[in-house]
């Protein structure tokens, strides 16, 4: 498999690579810009030490190659002719004018699987808008639904289209593979991060379409008022006030805090809506004397979905996940001691799979790609070294 997905979109090879998928890197020379990224090992402002580069990256081999130039695009071609698969994030006027666009990639390859994650697709009056994550939630709709009714529309933390949209085009990999066995046909996989988003907006545009209501910024609450966040004496807990009802309030009774909840017109699930303001205000009053450790085992026992809200630092001392063995160890060369990433989000029953290795080095393996598996000479490789090409 090739790799030619910038930054975030790069994760769509990793979690392939992470299957065990041969993946190859393809960098400009002088490394992929992603490189730059931070944060960066020890505040090293160093394209060998990004962090977001490591992460993305485990797994794969990495080569050289200045696709600018003709000579490069031809060193490809050549790499396309052995390759099963394809992922890029080349702006689509950008990959025509090089001659990388499927139509032309599969006269040297019939059987290549193309993947291409952009902001708007590979066709459209927007095709060659530029995007990102934060376009992406904004014109994908995702925004307006985010935050306080009372603040300006907010996104969601991290690359989350980007990520969404890897995870579309590794499940779509794996079944065109499985079409390519049947039908001896590669297939060009076009993914936008604004389908992306627009796809992923739960109740959003269903009840668009169906009730042609205009979901509104509900802040931390659920839109139906399922869940709630309410703060405890160390933080904020997720909970869920109106679910088994009579058990919550003979709990809140139990302890003296259930107010007029107790009055028999709150056994009306309409009127507690209508009232919801004051009960959610009942309900903090009782969170707030409890830790988020307290409710958390509490609830559960009463066997209500509620979780703390949790930090990072949080999250990585979580005994499930520890005990799941969900963060992994990759050891660097020249770094004492393994760095802790997250790891694969399943577990299989075949076995887990095996450490995974570490973010390649710039060109790590230029040799072994170019001479053992090309067939390049030695002097044809130095000669592409001394025209910058790799």
């Amino acid at each position: 498999m090739l790799d030619l997905a910038e930054g975030a979109a790069g994760f769509c090879s990793k979690l392939l690579a992470d299957f065990g998928a041969d993946v190859i890197k393809i960098e400009k020379p002088g490394g992929d810009q992603t490189r730059c990224f931070g944060p960066f090992w020890k505040d090293q402002n160093d394209p060998e030490k990004s962090l977001f580069f490591w992460y993305h990256n485990t797994n794969k081999r990495s080569i050289t190659l200045d696709m600018e130039s003709e000579t490069g695009r031809d060193i490809f071609r050549r790499l396309i002719k052995g390759t099963d698969v394809l992922v890029e994030s080349c702006a689509p006027s950008r990959r025509e004018a090089f001659g990388l666009d499927f139509d032309t990639l599969k006269e040297h390859n019939p059987r290549l699987i193309m993947v291409s994650i952009t902001g708007f697709g590979v066709k459209g009056p927007h095709k060659d808008y530029k995007s990102c994550d934060l376009v992406a939630a904004a014109y994908g709709g995702q925004m307006s639904v985010t935050g306080s009714p009372a603040g300006p529309p907010l996104k969601a933390c991290g690359h989350q289209s980007w990520y969404t949209a890897s995870l579309y085009g590794a499940i779509g990999v794996m079944l065109a593979l499985k079409m390519r066995a049947l039908s001896g046909k590669g297939s060009h996989l076009d993914i936008s991060l604004q389908d992306v988003v627009a796809s992923t907006l739960d109740h959003v545009m269903v009840r668009y379409f169906d009730e042609k209501v205009v979901a509104q910024r509900v802040g931390s609450r659920h839109w139906n008022h399922a869940f709630y966040v309410l703060p405890c004496r160390d933080g904020h807990i997720l909970l869920s006030p109106f679910l088994q009802w009579d058990v919550l309030i003979e709990w809140l009774s139990s302890e003296g805090m259930a107010g007029d909840l107790k009055d028999e017109k709150y056994n009306d699930p309409e009127y507690r809506l209508e009232q919801v303001d004051h009960v959610i205000e009942t309900f903090a009053e009782w969170t707030q004397t409890y830790t988020r450790r307290e409710l958390f085992e509490a609830g559960q026992l009463r066997r209500f979905p509620w979780a703390p809200i949790c930090s990072p630092k949080e999250v990585t001392e979580s005994p499930q996940l520890t005990t799941r063995g969900f963060f992994s160890q990759v050891f660097h060369s020249g770094i004492e001691g393994g760095l802790s990433f997250p790891g694969t989000p399943y577990q299989s029953s075949l076995g887990q799979p095996t450490a995974p290795k570490p973010a390649p080095a710039i060109g790590e393996n230029n040799v072994e790609i170019y001479q053992r598996e090309l067939g390049l000479a030695d002097e044809e490789l130095e000669a592409l070294r001394s025209r910058q090409v790799i």
